[in-house]
């Protein structure tokens, strides 16, 4: 039997990340995951793929539509779809294999399978060869998250996909439906897009891109819009039905009170639900919330002494980062007694183009609590950097107390949001006024200088708008 001081049940961000923090605190660390590469669906299926592909056809897309008036002239453009994806899988591949590296590195013991809770302190862990267990003082559930269903559509893998699927078309489908218009459905529509699909976004709510700011949704709609992409919003899906065989095989999207839509593809991207089956928490006694997710204290403890949780599958964004800072935060809690995620400034970051970014509070949110506030707002289209660059659409607003002035929330539309919006997380972690944003020295030209405006505009000092 092997003993462990920690064992993590999943190699995703959130699991790899815990067991790497564990043993730089000198533990003996196991991790255990069911598939044969580390990295979890971030790194695998989700994350990495997706922005790769973000890029590769943004890259297409200039080279065809938007070169010229730099004074590049080219000649036919043609796509490599194969390529494209070959080059993909190579990144993937990189970061996967580097997760595997960092394992060696760090004296972890990984155990390739499915695990399950047998008992407390013991988990059995199952794969084609046998059963191996393994005794901890501590185990972390780090399992993330699949692709929710809906009722009515079922997913085949090969016409109705999930995110997965649709990171692995071995052509450009000419009608492609999209349903969910979150994170997922706006950036793979996005990249079928640029490649020549005619995109079809169908959303249940009025609305794009639920919980972020009202007018940030409004804006990127426009931008979306313009690129080609069709919406139909306040749309309920009914069902998918699969007709015809072969070349023929196509997908008919039922819409309530609406005409049928007729696919070549269709992606279901209604959101994600936590992995917790098959983890042996029922016979544990792991209480669950009523949303499904693993009930846990402010220490990331589930109610059985020893059992953790973090990432996808407790409360909270479903997001990568988030998973990781979770991973840090419960093995210091476990080694040092502290370790805090303030789930208020997880960032969260659309890779559009442009790429949309947000932090901290909205003013929907901050209306419905009544918390009095100030906004200010500056265009891209005033900012040296983004005319040089050729980036002028979108904005940043600041949200700011109207009485501290202390910043409430951070929302970017425009070039290099994901990364802008860095500086944002970490002025509100260190509780920053917009005063104070607006005071710090910006290098000139620069996109960041975009941040800078914004906090002035707060309050009526924007330089050059």
């Amino acid at each position: 039997m092997a003993t462990h001081d920690l064992l993590v049940i999943g190699a995703g961000p959130g699991g790899y990340v815990a067991a790497i923090r564990g043993a730089q605190l000198g533990l003996n660390v196991g991790i255990v995951e069911k598939e044969p590469t580390l990295g979890g669906t971030c790194l695998r299926v989700g994350c990495i793929p997706s922005k790769a592909l973000l890029e590769s056809s943004e890259r297409y897309y200039e080279a065809s539509e938007g070169m010229d008036e730099h004074g590049v002239k080219l000649g036919k453009v043609s796509l490599d779809l194969a390529a494209m994806m070959k080059r993909k899988d190579g990144v993937v591949k990189a970061n996967t294999d580097g997760v595997a590296f960092l394992m060696k590195k760090n004296g972890i013991t990984v155990y390739q399978g499915s695990g399950r809770i047998t008992a407390q302190g013991m988990v059995t862990v199952e794969n084609a060869d046998g059963a191996t267990e393994i005794a901890a003082e501590h185990i972390i559930i780090a399992t993330g998250s699949k692709s929710s269903g809906l009722p009515g559509v079922e997913v085949d893998g090969t016409i109705v996909v999930d995110s997965t699927g649709a990171l692995a078309f071995d052509a450009v489908p000419e009608r492609f439906v999209v349903i969910g218009a979150g994170y997922i459905g706006l950036e793979l529509g996005s990249v079928w897009r640029r490649l020549g699909a005619d995109v079809t976004v169908v959303e249940y709510l009025d609305r794009i891109l639920p919980g972020m700011d009202g007018g940030l949704a409004k804006d990127a709609l426009k931008v979306f819009k313009k690129q080609g992409l069709n919406f139909q919003l306040g749309t309920k899906v009914t069902g998918v039905k699969l007709e015809g065989r072969g070349k023929q095989r196509r997908a008919v999207v039922r819409i309530d009170g609406q005409d049928d839509l007729e696919a070549d593809r269709v992606l279901l991207a209604v959101g994600r639900t936590p992995n917790t089956e098959g983890l042996g928490l029922e016979e544990a006694g792991v209480n669950l919330t009523e949303r499904g997710r693993i009930q846990v204290d402010g220490a990331f403890r589930t109610n059985i002494q020893g059992i953790y949780a973090i990432g996808d599958v407790i409360e909270g964004p479903m997001l990568a980062h988030k998973a990781e800072e979770d991973g840090v935060a419960v093995v210091e809690k476990i080694v040092t007694g502290v370790g805090h995620v303030d789930y208020g400034l997880v960032p969260g970051i659309v890779y559009t183009e442009p790429e949309i970014a947000t932090v901290g509070a909205t003013e929907e949110t901050l209306q419905a609590a009544g918390t009095p506030f100030k906004k200010g707002v500056f265009p891209y289209q005033a900012n040296g950097r983004a005319r040089a660059i050729d980036r002028v659409g979108g904005s940043v607003k600041v949200l700011a107390h109207a009485e501290t002035d202390r910043l409430l929330g951070v929302h970017i539309i425009g070039a290099r949001a994901g990364d802008l919006i860095a500086e944002a997380v970490a002025a509100m972690t260190f509780g920053a006024s917009s005063e104070d944003l607006a005071r710090t020295m910006h290098a000139h030209p620069t996109l960041a200088e975009t941040l800078k405006e914004a906090a002035l505009a707060v309050n009526d000092s924007a330089l050059h708008i």
